[in-house]
């Protein structure tokens, strides 16, 4: 069951992303990330009453306080990213977390890397440079190049890189709590801190927002936030974390095919090859990590 659990959380995630891009992508990064946290807020606050409160320790409460401003700095640098640049040039890029968890896992949890890992880092390059192929016919060297120049990709590098801290933040902070508490407490408390700021520096007026065009969309992308956090804390419920959020990942070969549907972005052979490949990559880092 958690198989199929992490594999709808993955098409969630790149649902947010991509109907989040379609509806609000003419707008700056606020904008974008206030209509997912904004309508999914009153879900998640529906939803914390219900959830057992575990015995919280002095661990808990330093995390989970770290982990709430780097996911707001996070998540508006994730809208940033998928508004620049295509979702088939963007999103592959998360597979790079494991990588760089190897460093912040060892530096926090003590947890020592393998040559599988290693192996899987190969495969994640050689699959970032299938993203860029078409760009080779220039030179060998020009789809690693062309990655530097495209500002979403290198966005969602620093996405990833951010990730890597905070994934392993939550890791720390769940072994005293549970996933479901942690996932609904958090996401109840960095969806009103980003939406308040939003509001009271006048990025976000909600007399524009709560128009019935922009509500139903918000609607749409609030649910599928939710829905995507809720499986995720599910699915990592039941199995361990690397398993998961390897199956995760295939939002980022979800994300090819909504670019291709909804965007009609150019090279996507060439890009769901490389995110597949990337995908891959990913999971032997996450299990050999």
């Amino acid at each position: 069951m958690w198989v199929a659990l992490s594999v709808l959380t993955a098409l969630a995630a790149a649902s947010v992303d991509a109907w989040t891009k379609k509806f609000f992508g003419h707008r700056d990064a606020v904008t974008m990330a206030f209509y997912p946290l904004c309508f999914s807020l009153p879900l998640f606050l529906a939803s914390l009453p219900f959830v057992p409160v575990p015995t919280l320790d002095t661990t808990f409460w330093w995390c989970f306080g770290l982990s709430v401003p780097i996911n707001c700095l996070s998540f508006v640098l994730y809208m940033e990213s998928i508004r620049l640049s295509p979702l088939s040039l963007t999103l592959p890029f998360l597979t790079l977390t494991p990588v760089f968890m190897l460093a912040t896992g060892y530096a926090v949890l003590q947890e020592a890397a393998s040559w599988i890992a290693v192996l899987g880092i190969v495969i994640i390059v050689c699959g970032g440079y299938l993203l860029n192929a078409p760009s080779a016919q220039a030179g060998l060297l020009e789809p690693l190049r062309s990655i530097a120049k495209e500002k979403g990709s290198l966005t969602m590098i620093t996405v990833a890189l951010i990730y890597s801290f905070s994934a392993v933040l939550g890791k720390k902070a769940i072994r005293p709590a549970s996933p479901m508490f942690f996932g609904v407490f958090f996401f109840v408390l960095q969806n009103f801190l980003l939406v308040t700021w939003a509001i009271l520096t006048g990025r976000a007026q909600p007399r524009h927002f709560f128009t019935v065009s922009n509500a139903s969309k918000g609607l749409l992308v609030g649910a599928l936030y939710y829905l995507h956090v809720v499986l995720h804390v599910w699915a990592i419920s039941m199995t361990q974390a690397a398993y998961m959020i390897s199956l995760k990942r295939l939002s980022a070969v979800f994300g090819v095919l909504y670019g291709a549907w909804l965007f009609r972005e150019e090279h996507v052979s060439w890009r769901l090859a490389g995110s597949v490949i990337m995908v891959a990559g990913a999971a032997l880092v996450a299990v050999g990590g």
